[in-house]
């Protein structure tokens, strides 16, 4: 459960079961289970989601990405991201994190809302994709309309810092009918400022420092140390 003192949350992206225990026993929230940090993210396997949905005790969201690359998917990729969340759904994962645009870099505001009334009670984050629109407010106004329940954004930016004046703007002009996750480069050195910018309550971190794909436990512990 997120501090209650702080009214802070801190979402940790996790890319395979050990990491997603070693951010649990550090502190984290909540965990976004993917795989494949090389290509940003994409959909782990079944079992690997069912092992961890077993051992976790905090949130678990599952990232339905069906490759790396661009958001525009064909129709036999719609399937397949169909497919993974009802898997998700029918085993009573916590959320699903997925991101559909058109081919003009907008929000595909049809498949998505297929895609939300297909996830049914599970929680629904539109993730990064967000960044690679052309309107971002346009984008903005689309994810909120179609209910999803959270954003994950740098602002459009190469990082959250970079990006900090637009998520405040966000957070001012959205955060009462969305939550506003900044996310892209936060870590223990800089989440305190994006915080205190933006006023944003979650906080999206993969708590990586080094050239591995497992999360770092102190890192994680020093990040909801920031903001605590």
């Amino acid at each position: 459960m997120p501090n209650i003192l702080s009214n802070k949350l801190l979402e940790i992206a996790c890319f395979n079961i050990e990491s997603c225990l070693l951010a649990q026993k550090a502190g984290a929230d909540r965990i976004e289970f993917c795989a494949d940090y090389s290509v940003g993210g994409i959909t782990p396997n079944r079992a690997d989601i069912l092992k961890a949905k077993e051992l976790l005790h905090i949130p678990l969201h599952v990232i339905i990405r069906p490759r790396g690359g661009n958001f525009d998917y064909s129709l036999a990729e719609i399937e397949t991201i169909k497919n993974d969340i009802l898997f998700c759904k029918q085993h009573h994962i916590n959320g699903v994190v997925f991101g559909v645009l058109t081919h003009n870099k907008k929000i595909n505001t049809i498949i998505n809302k297929e895609l939300i009334e297909l996830a049914g009670n599970m929680s629904t984050t539109f993730h990064r994709a967000i960044d690679e629109c052309a309107d971002m407010i346009e984008a903005m106004n689309d994810i909120v309309s179609l209910g999803f329940k959270r954003v994950l954004t740098s602002g459009g930016k190469s990082s959250a810092l970079e990006g900090v004046a637009i998520l405040k703007n966000y957070q001012n002009s959205f955060g009462k009918t969305i939550i506003i996750i900044p996310g892209g480069g936060i870590r223990s050195n800089n989440i305190a400022q994006i915080a205190t910018q933006t006023n944003c309550k979650e906080f999206h971190s993969a708590a990586l420092t080094q050239n591995t794909e497992f999360v770092n436990a102190t890192e994680v512990s020093l990040l909801k140390e920031k903001i605590a």
